[in-house]
């Protein structure tokens, strides 16, 4: 397809080269082209010890620059006594990667996690003895902000320094002593994509504490399954199409994979007319489920999760308006499934009680991060811990939903009841060294 459209820009390009518009397109259309071909490789963290054939030996040395295309990346290179989180970058064409990565250390014992792009979690706190090695596998989606030749996603300012978005696949290596053998990374055509459209409660969130369900969810499935996190903080349904971002998505979707649509936060505050839950709202829900059952996919809505928000006696003040209720009647009216986060989220924070659940939330006393010089108060964003139990939310919803994609469920995820969540003083995550105490667009 990609040759197919390399040779028509070619062909109306060679009786107008100097039309510039023209000769970009073509230039990057035949870059498209010839990147296009599977890529695969093989890294061995070795430190210049015997090199195992096809292995690509990586040291210290090894930074990454746009010229060798891999490397070191974003902090400073281990070494193998380090005990210090590291990124390691690969320069691939878009698409999803199926990647090995194979941990520990032949000189130490160890603790690692992995997390790609964005902070996704895929795995968490895997310890290892001295001379142990574990293999550790999953599949992650790598995008830029090209839609076409001609076209590109309108990011936002503050994404434009965004892992999520780049040239690049990154890997992150963090844990109380972070260990890496070995690494493979191939890219794959066929394996079933789950895309997420929403706003800052699903986005993949850079910096530490903020985090949302998105970014934790890869975390609970298998390697034969990759999600592709197109959220972004502040989006409403329509300026979510508006900026290319669903578009973009359809570029890479196939049939058979799944959308999942959660908004209503953002969309409760535009105002003018023809603006409401049952008006523009729902016609822009209409729209990302018509294309992707036009593109062969499964399309599922999310009801916006509850702000953190309590009355006098304890219970869940509604804030969304007719948002919810909204995406239950086009769920009726269109026979698609309904992830109801709205109703599940009201029992998870009564559970946790006005005070209890401040701990799912960014709320922090000053100084508890650097340049933090106030409070932070935030009853929307969740830190990691709040994360992990929306997540668990959503899986919940999708076992009651009976949804196909619960095929690809690790086998180690634990039943969860909204009712019980988990003790928040047993949650351990390592930070990444990368903070930010402005919050996220939206509210």
């Amino acid at each position: 397809m990609k040759l197919l459209l390399f040779f028509c820009i070619y062909k109306k390009c060679i009786w107008n080269m100097k039309d510039m518009k023209c000769y970009v397109a073509f230039v990057i259309t035949l870059a498209l082209a010839f990147n296009a071909e599977a890529q695969s490789f093989k890294f061995c963290f070795n430190s210049g010890k015997k090199l195992k054939e096809g292995c690509i030996n990586i040291t210290t040395m090894d930074r990454y620059s746009t010229e060798k295309g891999y490397g070191y990346d974003l902090y400073p290179s281990p070494d193998d006594k380090s005990k210090t989180p590291f990124f390691f970058s690969v320069s691939v064409p878009d698409g999803n990667y199926h990647v090995i990565a194979v941990i520990g250390s032949k000189y130490r014992t160890a603790e690692t996690t992995i997390r790609g792009e964005s902070r996704r979690l895929f795995y968490e706190n895997q310890k290892t003895k001295k001379g142990e090695l574990k293999t550790c596998a999953f599949t992650i989606n790598k995008r830029d902000i090209h839609i076409s030749p001609t076209e590109s996603v309108h990011i936002k300012q503050r994404e434009c320094k965004k892992l999520n978005w780049d040239d690049k696949l990154t890997l992150e290596f963090n844990g109380d002593a972070p260990a890496l053998s070995e690494l493979i990374i191939e890219r794959v055509e066929h394996v079933t994509t789950a895309f997420l459209c929403g706003n800052s409660t699903v986005v993949d969130q850079d910096n530490e504490p903020w985090c949302s369900w998105g970014q934790i969810i890869p975390r609970l499935f298998t390697d034969r399954i990759c999600f592709a996190n197109y959220a972004e903080s502040g989006e409403a349904a329509n300026t979510f199409i508006a900026a290319g971002r669903l578009k973009k998505a359809l570029t890479q979707i196939k049939q058979g994979d799944y959308i999942f649509i959660q908004f209503g936060h953002n969309d409760q505050k535009e105002k003018g007319p023809g603006i409401g839950a049952y008006y523009s709202f729902a016609t822009n829900l209409k729209i990302f489920i018509d294309e992707a059952r036009a593109h062969g996919a499964y399309p599922v809505l999310v009801t916006p999760m509850q702000r953190r928000s309590f009355n006098a006696e304890g219970k869940i003040i509604d804030t969304h308006g007719d948002y919810p209720d909204a995406m239950r009647w086009v769920a009726r009216r269109e026979s698609i499934p309904l992830i109801d986060l709205n109703a599940v989220t009201r029992v998870l924070y009564e559970a946790m009680g006005v005070e209890g659940s401040k701990h799912a939330f960014v709320h922090y006393p000053a100084g508890t991060y650097p340049g933090q010089d106030s409070p932070l108060a935030d009853n929307t964003h969740f830190n990691p811990y709040g994360a992990y139990q929306i997540t668990k939310c959503v899986i919940e919803e999708m076992k009651r939903l009976e949804l196909p994609i619960l095929k690809y469920l690790r086998s180690d995820y634990i039943a969860y009841d909204p009712a019980h969540p988990d003790d928040w003083a047993n949650f351990k995550w390592n930070n990444s060294p990368f903070t930010e105490i402005q919050k996220p667009d939206g509210n």
